[in-house]
Order: C-alpha cells, then structure tokens, then sequence
C-alpha cells in the first residue's frame, strides 16, 4: 500500500506539472496524436483490405489453366478441358469466359463474364445482365432499367438489369458485369469451342501441387495459378502499396524522430529548475525519475489511444478516405464498399513499440542525468 500511495502522489503531482505547461503539452499532444493516427491509419486499412481479399478467395477455385502463346495469354480450345478434366483428384472441371471490356461514355474498364456453372444466384438469361456497384454507379442506372454497350464491332447490346450486386462485395465486384455464354460469344466474335481460361476444383486441397504436376505432364502450354498463388499476389500488391505510402508519409516519421530526439537530447531550463528545487526539499533520485517516468508515460499513452481511436473511425467508420486512392486500386471505377471493423493485437503490439516505447524512453535520460547532478549545481 505505501507504494501504490507513492505512486499516486507522484501522479497527483504530475498532472499539476502537465496543467502549468498546458501549452507546450498540448502541441506535443496533438504532434505525438497525428502521428500515430497515420501510421494506424495504414496498418489497419492494408490489414483490413488484405482480410476482405483472402475471405472473397475462400470461393475461388483452386486451379486456374491459362494457355500461353509466346508468352501471352490466349484463348483455350475445348480440347484441353477433355485432356484434363478425367484426372484423379480433379472434382470438377470447367470453362470459364471472361474479357475485359473499354467503356467510351464513362472511360471505365468493365470485366463482362458468364456466370460460372454453381454460381445460381447468379443466373442470367440472354438479354439479361447482372452488374456490379460501380458499373450502376457510373452509366446511372438501376434494377429493372436497361444497359447499353457498344461491342467491339461496333454492334450495339442492349442488356435488362436483373440485379445489382450487393454493396458488400464491391471489392471484387465493382466493374462487373454478368451476361449470358450466348451473350458473350456475340458480342467478343467467338467460337463456340474456345474459352478463357479452365477451373480446377480438387477434392482434397493438399493434392493441388500433384494435380498440377500431371496437367502440366498432358499441356505443356498451359500455365497453372493455384489460389495460394493468388493470395500471395494479393499480399505482395498491398504489402508494396503500404510500403509506399508509408514511403509518402516519411515526413511524418522523420518529423516525429527529431521530435523523440529532441526530447532525448536536453531538458529546458525551466524543468531543470523544478528538478534542483525537488532535489533540494528532499526528493530521490528514484521520485524524479518516477515522476518523469508517468510524465512522459501519460502523454505517450493518451496521445497513442486518441491517434487509434481517430485511425478506427477514419478507416472503419468513414471509409479511410485519405488513403482510399493509394491503397485501393482501380483508376476510375473506385468500389464503393465498407470494410469489416477488426482489430489485430500483433499490429497493436507493433505500433506501440514504436511509437511508445522510444517516447517514453527518450524521457528518462536526461531526466536522469538531471537528477543526479547536485541541487545547487543545477540551480545554478
């Protein structure tokens, strides 16, 4: 009990020492405040985004095959879906017909795709579509109404909207748009027996690496993407995109350095005063730097809660804003989607470390140094 009481008198006077130099305080305060709330501002938008990726993934197949011709992507011939698709361990196996599609009249890049066979939701018709937030967005239109798009030919589509896909898929969805098989082959001119690409689904995920060494035996032009091969492509276009906006923030950071060192570097004469007459009314060493220590342990941690509860309502609440063009993505047609509100203890545990730690350090040195030089030395 005799030291949790010397604690809180060293608290009690503490919070007195904070309240007569409000000003200085308050601007390192706000500095310390926005520095952290930018940092966490990244982490917990790049984590957020890496969650939404890899749980839109968990529905992906598990093998794509690709044709290659000269080291370009080309259409598949119905041939390779019969030379694969009797494979042991192969569960299902079809084509798929996707392509990416300019939009003069909004100058977007739209994805048009039929609906995979198990996708039932998703069912069209001919003359019907399904499109993604962002495409209804853009041309101004809604369930019901009708989208017009010029093919390459020149030839004029008209598609009834069935649906437009929910708002919470928009990281994937956001440019798409569904048309039926016959509805895509007239409107790209192609053949009946060609595809885009050939899906994978194998019955025991821990096959995947065996599979695609005996499709690989039977295709020696095709080029095989595993979903962990996806996700990997994922984590490293984010990884990199933090990277560089962290990179764009180094003002910050380096701005937030000179600030810890000059708090490391010297005391003002003014706080050297109040550390001699301390000395001198009988205080310890072990009570200043006591009293130093929850100084700087009290701005550090107020200042570390305000910058992560304003980074939180800035990513989760208020749709990260500032930090949407960077780290998003896409050129013109922005999805419009809120991410899942989540928080990652290890990233915490991180940003604490350096942002606290090396702050709350920097305080106890010359502190130190202060205090064990003589009272009346230090007055003088």
């Amino acid at each position: 009990m005799q030291w949790f009481n010397r604690q809180r008198y060293l608290i009690d006077f503490t919070l007195s020492s904070l309240q007569r130099r409000s000003g200085r305080n308050l601007t390192l305060f706000t500095v310390y405040s926005l520095v952290v709330f930018v940092l966490a501002s990244v982490m917990f938008f790049s984590h957020a985004i890496r969650r939404e990726a890899s749980d839109m993934m968990r529905g992906a197949p598990e093998i794509t095959v690709q044709r290659m011709v000269m080291g370009r992507h080309d259409l598949v011939p119905l041939s390779y879906l019969d030379a694969i698709g009797k494979i042991r361990g192969v569960r299902n196996a079809q084509g798929r017909l996707w392509g990416y599609f300019f939009d003069r009249s909004s100058f977007a890049n739209y994805t048009l795709m039929v609906p995979t066979k198990g996708a039932k939701s998703h069912k069209v018709v001919q003359g019907e579509t399904i499109i993604g937030e962002g495409v209804a967005r853009m041309r101004g239109v809604r369930e019901g109404g009708s989208l017009f798009l010029s093919s390459p030919t020149g030839k004029i589509f008209k598609f009834r909207i069935k649906k437009i896909l929910p708002r919470s898929t928009a990281l994937v969805s956001s440019d798409l748009v569904l048309i039926s098989e016959s509805d895509f082959r007239r409107f790209f001119v192609l053949a009946d027996d060609v595809y885009t690409d050939l899906t994978l689904e194998v019955r025991n995920s821990r096959e995947v690496e065996t599979v695609v060494g005996k499709a690989a035996y039977r295709l020696h032009d095709a080029r095989f993407i595993t979903k962990a091969d996806i996700l990997r492509t994922y984590e490293s276009i984010f990884s990199w995109r933090e990277g560089i906006m962290l990179a764009l923030l180094g003002t910050s950071l380096l701005a937030f350095a000179i600030f810890v060192f000059d708090k490391a570097s010297g005391l003002s004469g003014e706080e050297r005063r109040e550390i001699g007459i301390l000395k001198a009314v009988g205080w310890d060493t072990s009570d200043i730097l006591g009293m130093k220590f929850w100084e700087g342990a009290m701005v550090s941690l107020f200042s570390f809660i305000t910058g992560v509860i304003m980074a939180y309502g800035h990513v989760f609440f208020f749709d990260a804003g500032l930090l949407q063009p960077v780290l998003q993505g896409w050129a013109v047609l922005y999805p419009d989607f809120s991410l899942q509100p989540h928080l990652d203890g290890l990233q915490l545990a991180t940003l604490t470390f350096f942002t606290v730690v090396p702050f709350t350090t920097a305080t106890i040195v010359p502190i130190w140094r202060a205090a064990i030089t003589d009272p009346e030395q230090v007055m003088r």
